[in-house]
């Protein structure tokens, strides 16, 4: 891909590109969502009507102002594009290496595998939990998306899913990192309780 990413495979640059646009995408939707959340706060209704029967001049520079943001932010995003992959490989695929005294401990290998797949099976609890009361619709739910949709305006909502995409983005970035990280963090814990005793 390029003479930077030299040190990581094919593979993870493409991974960590996929993220880079997804995130992109994030943005986008978020700022789409923010600008029509303010629009729907100054004029809840009617918009598009309003927009109608303005002068033909007032409609062209509108269209030429959303064009001309959602190319200079097409810029900022592209200009960012090399550190951006470059920030997310550091992330996901950093080198580490295990001090020697624990390579081979079984006791140690056991409590970390562990403890890192009980963080997952709590991450993934919650997330199926929240899902299942989102998407069921029933009284008894923390959180109901049909309610959701009845009750915020549009704008929110493209807000909301934009949000969520950053959260969605960050959960499995955080897992991805925990479970390539997680076990050398154990192991430094057990180090300093190790050298405290």
């Amino acid at each position: 891909m390029n003479e930077e990413f030299t040190e990581y495979s094919d593979k993870k640059e493409k991974v960590a590109t996929v993220f880079y646009i997804i995130l992109v995408a994030a943005w986008l939707v978020t700022i789409a969502g923010s600008i029509w959340t303010i629009a729907d706060i100054l004029n809840p209704t009617g918009k598009l009507e309003a927009f109608l029967n303005i002068n033909l001049g007032y409609q062209i520079a509108i269209i030429g102002g959303i064009l001309a943001g959602l190319f200079f932010l097409l810029v900022f995003f592209i200009g960012f594009y090399k550190r951006g992959i470059k920030t997310i490989l550091k992330i996901l695929y950093k080198k580490r290496e295990l001090e020697e005294k624990y390579k081979n401990r079984i006791d140690v290998q056991i409590a970390a595998a562990g403890f890192l797949i009980s963080l997952i099976v709590v991450i993934v609890g919650l997330g199926i939990a929240l899902l299942w009361d989102t998407f069921s619709g029933t009284d008894e739910a923390i959180f109901s998306f049909t309610t959701l949709i009845l009750v915020f305006p549009n704008g929110v909502l493209v807000l909301f899913a934009g949000l969520g995409l950053f959260l969605i983005i960050g959960i499995i970035i955080f897992i991805i990192y925990f479970i390539r990280n997680g076990y050398y963090l154990v192991l430094k814990i057990f180090g300093i309780l190790e050298k405290e005793e």
